[in-house]
This record gives structure tokens, C-alpha cells and sequence, in this order.
């Protein structure tokens, strides 16, 4: 957790606290690091979009990046495919033309104001614009994670929020879905150390685990263009690659089903490894996966293990 100046041993959702020139907001138990909003314009609205838009693609499954001028022949494919595991496909493949018609559509309403055209609320193009981002929202449930582990529907929800919503709103609804995400990635952290630290032969892990996390959230919480990136993100990168290295250390006349339950123990921990590493890349939760994956861990906590 970020730690800023707790005076205040109670603070509000929505408190800012300073800690060496750095500004961080405080949402359900977090201090998060602090970005100022956009000034709400077209122009600033569409970069968000655009942003946000990129963002969904890089995180959700290949090949559904499909673009707004194949809308038509994207819609045909879904509601011409039968198979349920190639029709959920065609959705996501759908959604995705949807959500670049939506961009390009968007686009054009800037271009136009810049132009000194003013396009009202009402206007056909606003309209089509919105229709397309609410469908994509809709058949959003369909796309996966790129890893496949979940839907990651509050990534590709976004850039809908964003045309929606006051730009102020849609960053308080960041920090607080950046607030969850720490939560899973603490949540994760806690299972990994109590079900393997207590063991004598994973026991060293602990600080590692723990220090990861640390990594994990001040990765969530850090913007792109902030240039402190240069040094979260390797630190982050570096540490989960010492943690998926750890090899516990066994006597030589181990038996065989001890080896098989330690060769089980460190594929779950590079398992929570990586599920952190999802979380804190994307920003928002996975409940679905992160409950998986403490379920593993307490069916193997159930066996035997010095």
C-alpha cells in the first residue's frame, strides 16, 4: 500500500495527502498515486478514447481488433455462426469492429469541431457513436483475457465510461477500480505466503512475495507517461522473474511423491505470479480468476508438505 501522511487515521474516499512532493488519493483502504483529470474537451475526451481503446485491445485476446470499416462483414460472420465456442468469437471479433467504428465515428466529431462545426448531443453521427460503444459493452462479456483465464470486462467497459461520463468522474471510477485491483493483488500475495511460507522449503520466498506485491501496485497505480515508469516497471519485471527462478532445494534421496508435490507447489507459485502480473498490468480486478486460484492453493494446502 502507499504509504502518505496519517494524521488523519481515518481518511475519506476521495482524501489527497502529499509524501515528498508526490500526490496520492485514498480510495477503500489505499492510498493511490494521484493524476490531476484532462480538462474535459472533445479533444482531450477523444485521446482518452483513444487510449483507453488501445488499452482493451492490449489486454484482451488476439485477433478481435477488427476494424470499423469491416463492421458489416464482422456482424454477418456472428449472426450467420452456429458453433457456441466460434460464435463467441464472432462476438468478440464484433465487438471489436464496433469499438473502432465507434473511435473513427468519434474522430470525425472532433475533426468537425476543430473545423468550427458544432455537433449537439442529438446529432445522427453522436447517436451512432454511442450505439456502437454500447453494443461492444454488451457483447464485451464474450472477450477474454489475453491469457484466457476471464472475461476482463471492466477494461473493455472503458472507453464507454469515457465518452459517458464527466472526464473527473471517469478518473475517481479509475482510482477506485485501481483500489480493487490492489485488493486482489494483496489478497494473492497473503494465500501465497500462507500456504507455502510456513513450509520449510519455500519458506525463503516470503520477502520475495511480498516485496512483489509492493511492485504490483505501484505498477497499478502509475500512469504511462509518468517518466518513474523507467524505474516501476523494471523493478517489477525483475522481481517476478526472481520469484518464477526460486527452485526449493531437495535431498538428493528425496522421495518421488515429495519431488512431484514441490514441482506442484512452484508451478502454483509462478501461477500467482503471473495472475498478479495481470492484474496490475490491466488495472482492474479478476475475481473470477484470482478465486480459482486461492482454491488451488488451499486443495494443495490440504496435503502433506514439510
Amino acid at each position: 500500500m502507499a504509504t502518505a501522511n496519517h494524521s488523519n487515521p481515518e481518511p475519506a474516499n476521495g482524501d489527497r495527502r502529499s509524501v515528498d512532493t508526490i500526490e496520492y488519493v485514498f480510495y477503500d483502504g489505499y492510498w493511490i498515486r494521484y493524476y490531476a483529470p484532462l480538462q474535459d474537451s472533445l479533444a482531450n475526451r477523444k485521446r482518452l478514447i483513444d487510449s483507453l481503446t488501445r488499452r482493451a485491445f492490449h489486454h484482451t485476446e488476439a485477433g478481435i481488433n477488427t476494424p470499423g470499416k469491416s463492421l458489416d462483414l464482422a456482424r454477418e460472420a456472428y449472426e450467420g455462426e452456429t458453433n457456441p465456442e466460434r460464435k463467441r468469437v464472432n462476438a468478440a471479433m464484433l465487438a471489436g469492429a464496433l469499438f473502432n467504428r465507434a473511435t473513427d465515428l468519434f474522430t470525425s466529431i472532433v475533426d468537425l469541431g476543430e473545423l468550427g462545426v458544432q455537433v449537439s448531443h442529438n446529432n445522427e453521427l453522436m447517436r451512432e457513436c454511442s450505439d456502437c460503444f454500447q453494443e461492444a459493452l454488451a457483447l464485451g462479456r464474450q472477450v477474454k483475457h489475453h491469457s484466457g483465464c476471464e472475461g476482463i470486462d471492466e477494461v473493455w467497459g472503458e472507453p464507454f465510461k469515457a465518452f459517458t461520463m464527466p472526464v473527473e468522474d471517469f478518473y475517481k471510477s479509475r482510482f477506485i477500480k485501481i483500489a480493487q485491483s490492489m485488493r486482489d493483488i494483496d489478497m494473492i500475495a497473503d494465500c501465497m505466503i500462507e500456504v507455502f511460507c510456513n513450509r520449510a522449503l519455500f519458506a525463503e520466498i516470503k520477502d520475495l512475495v511480498v516485496d512483489y506485491a509492493t511492485a504490483a501496485r505501484q505498477t497499478a497505480e502509475t500512469m504511462k507517461k509518468d517518466p518513474v515508469l523507467f524505474h516501476v516497471w523494471p523493478n517489477f519485471v525483475a522481481l517476478g522473474e526472481q520469484l518464477d527462478a526460486f527452485k526449493p532445494e531437495l535431498p538428493d534421496d528425496a522421495a518421488q511423491m515429495l519431488r512431484m508435490r514441490v514441482a506442484y507447489g512452484r508451478d502454483l507459485i509462478q501461477e500467482g505470479r503471473r495472475l498478479i502480473s495481470y492484474i496490475a498490468s490491466a488495472r482492474v480486478p479478476m475475481p473470477k480468476s484470482s478465486q480459482a486460484y486461492i482454491d488451488k492453493c488451499k486443495r494443495y494446502n490440504r496435503a502433506s508438505l514439510p
